[in-house]
């Protein structure tokens, strides 16, 4: 994987760059739609490409794991060939998962045990093994395995946890740097930084990942329930310690104001279920608010879904039908509700590259914000 910035903007930390990765180049600022169970929910690979314009997509390492099974991702030559996926692919740790199963699990420095959500069964995550596992399902990017701390959080229990992290990324780095990718395409290796939402734990956090020297980094533990305030100061604090010429990943953010706000800090890329989950209950996202399509307004509003949208649906269908399908529960409407959120997102990053190329993001940027900070 490659990392250049092509262009720095001159009133914040905003920049625009690309990765070059063995499936393609990824233009960043860039946000990654979610595709848990290796498809992003109500979504067909080729809207992916042709409508939404997603450069790379994610999948989940605990939810591919337990379903459909390493065994079949391995017959079929990897994540790529199962879903018809052929750009860059980004899997998470699982650990984020294992987090949110706290009742059903148990870590300890050797990893940790949980039971499946689906049958009960009883399984067990080690940083070497999940290494193991996220070469088999075979992503451009891997995540080092982590625990998420919670929020609100003691702060011995985050300084334990941190600390932990870090002996368990070494045991990620080794096991990484001792095997090789099985589809014969490179993988990369991205760390997290962790350390809730104290300053010195994120600051020894950023110091320690930074210190790895791998070929991006990432941020995680944000978005989990903090005020957006600590979130940015979180960010802003972890920016300014990582190096500067590789890729910041922030993950699981967020709504559209934060990902604007964070690109201001210095992140690069982003994710988030927010789109597709918000959409199937007909939250749509636009560029001057939120819209709730279930609403009694919309009910004989037959002009276009979004008259300056960013995909053919957004001028294809209205309101008023849109409105239509979600109250009635067809699956057309949480398709065409995902390909519109999605498209926005896509089109929302894009847009603040332009503005960093032309030198005109920050002035932008604010305008976007409260536009955006408004409903419909």
């Amino acid at each position: 994987m490659k990392f250049s910035i092509l262009h720095l903007d001159k009133n914040s930390k905003a920049r625009a760059g690309e990765i070059i990765t063995d499936h393609g180049l990824i233009q960043t600022p860039i946000f990654m739609p979610v595709g848990t169970a290796g498809t992003v929910k109500a979504v067909h690979q080729r809207e992916l490409k042709n409508d939404i314009k997603a450069q790379i997509i994610l999948g989940n390492t605990y939810h591919l794991y337990m379903r459909p099974g390493l065994e079949i991702i391995e017959q079929a030559g990897g994540l790529h060939k199962f879903n018809g996926w052929d750009r860059p692919l980004l899997t998470d740790s699982g650990g984020y998962q294992v987090y949110s199963l706290s009742n059903q699990r148990k870590l300890s420095e050797e990893g940790a045990k949980f039971t499946s959500h689906i049958d009960g069964s009883k399984h067990f995550f080690s940083p070497e093994g999940v290494m193991d596992i996220q070469r088999i399902i075979g992503a451009d990017i891997i995540m080092a395995f982590d625990e998420c701390t919670p929020y609100p959080c003691e702060y011995d229990y985050a300084r334990k946890s941190l600390d932990m992290t870090h002996r368990w990324l070494k045991l990620c780095c080794a096991r990484f740097d001792q095997t090789e990718g099985k589809y014969g395409f490179s993988q990369t290796l991205f760390p997290i930084v962790q350390g809730s939402v104290f300053k010195d734990l994120r600051e020894k956090s950023a110091e320690f990942i930074a210190s790895q020297n791998r070929e991006g980094n990432a941020i995680g533990g944000l978005s989990v329930g903090e005020p957006a305030e600590e979130m940015y100061a979180m960010t802003e604090i972890v920016c300014g310690i990582l190096p500067a010429d590789k890729p910041r990943y922030l993950m699981g953010v967020g709504t559209p104001i934060n990902i604007l706000e964070s690109i201001a800090l210095g992140i690069d890329m982003f994710d988030c279920v927010m789109p597709t989950r918000n959409a199937r209950h007909g939250l749509l996202y636009t560029q001057n608010g939120m819209m709730n399509i279930k609403n009694e307004k919309w009910k004989n509003d037959f002009s276009p879904l979004d008259e300056n949208g960013t995909s053919y649906v957004d001028k294809e269908y209205s309101k008023a039908y849109l409105r239509h399908l979600v109250h009635s529960q067809e699956l057309l409407g949480a398709q065409i509700s995902s390909i519109h959120n999605l498209a926005f997102y896509l089109w929302l990053v894009g847009e603040a590259r332009n503005q960093i190329i032309a030198g005109t993001f920050r002035e932008w940027k604010d305008k976007m914000v409260k536009q955006m900070n408004s409903r419909l």
